[in-house]
């Protein structure tokens, strides 16, 4: 419990350093409303120059676009000290401070950076949420309600957990790894779109190495009534875990990595 009241202590703080200059937060906004706004419109141009991808209407190519970036924005807007700060601090000797608090790292580390500028990204994948749901003709219920929150709240933990995987090679290598984003960024730019359209390469990445497709894709297709893989409605509750177990593995790896790590002496 202290440590959540240390992060929500933590977060006001750094929501109100960021509003400090207003001016320069509005025009960064607008500028990831922009960014987030023509990824949209790339799926808008798909949807009016195909009237279907694989089987999957436009409505439901909004709705899988939606749960990707809601879930993916909400882990850059509060996980931001592990997405961009922490290679950083590495590098800068900066991590060296930390060690000297009475708190873990990882909590530090979460509590070290917060992005607002998000706020526009999350914005529009309800927009896209809200409009696929309207043009597949979702019928809401309970069950499909906790399906899209369960499905967000893994693929965050999903997402925050393949981030942990650059910190970890950080650690080690004191620059941050590139190849690492084929999984986090790349995987949002692929797994937009529903996974079972790509070749199956693509699919197994996507669906054993970075789960995108059991924490989203199964949900989300349960709730469009299209069943991923035919795969029965009781799946859509079970597959999101992955997400969690990616987190933990990533956290005890990240905590394991700590006890090699070696100042840069900066």
């Amino acid at each position: 419990m202290n440590t959540l009241k240390l992060y929500l202590r933590s977060m006001g703080m750094l929501l109100k350093s960021h509003l400090q200059y207003p001016a320069s937060f509005f025009m960064q906004t607008i500028a990831q409303l922009v960014m987030e706004g023509g990824e949209m419109m790339v799926v808008i141009l798909i949807v009016d120059r195909f009237e279907q991808l694989n089987g999957w209407t436009g409505g439901n190519l909004f709705f899988f676009f939606g749960v990707m970036s809601v879930s993916f924005y909400i882990t850059e807007f509060f996980g931001r000290g592990v997405t961009g700060d922490f290679p950083a601090m590495v590098r800068t000797g900066k991590l060296d401070t930390l060690l000297l608090r009475p708190r873990g790292i990882l909590t530090q580390v979460l509590c070290s950076g917060v992005d607002p500028r998000r706020i526009t990204c999350i914005a529009v994948g309800v927009a896209a949420l809200v409009m696929g749901s309207t043009l597949s003709g979702v019928e809401w219920s309970f069950l499909k309600a906790l399906a899209l929150f369960e499905a967000i709240c893994m693929s965050c933990m999903l997402i925050l957990g393949l981030f942990l995987i650059e910190a970890v090679f950080t650690i080690h290598s004191v620059k941050s790894v590139e190849l690492v984003n084929a999984l986090t960024y790349g995987g949002r730019s692929a797994c937009q779109y529903p996974v079972d359209i790509y070749p199956a390469p693509l699919r197994v990445l996507f669906t054993v190495v970075a789960p995108f497709a059991l924490t989203q894709h199964v949900p989300a297709a349960y709730i469009l009534g299209k069943p991923l893989y035919g795969w029965p409605g009781w799946t859509a509750f079970v597959t999101p875990l992955s997400g969690a177990a990616v987190f933990c593995i990533m956290t005890i790896l990240f905590n394991r990595g700590m006890r090699f790590y070696r100042s840069t002496g900066s």
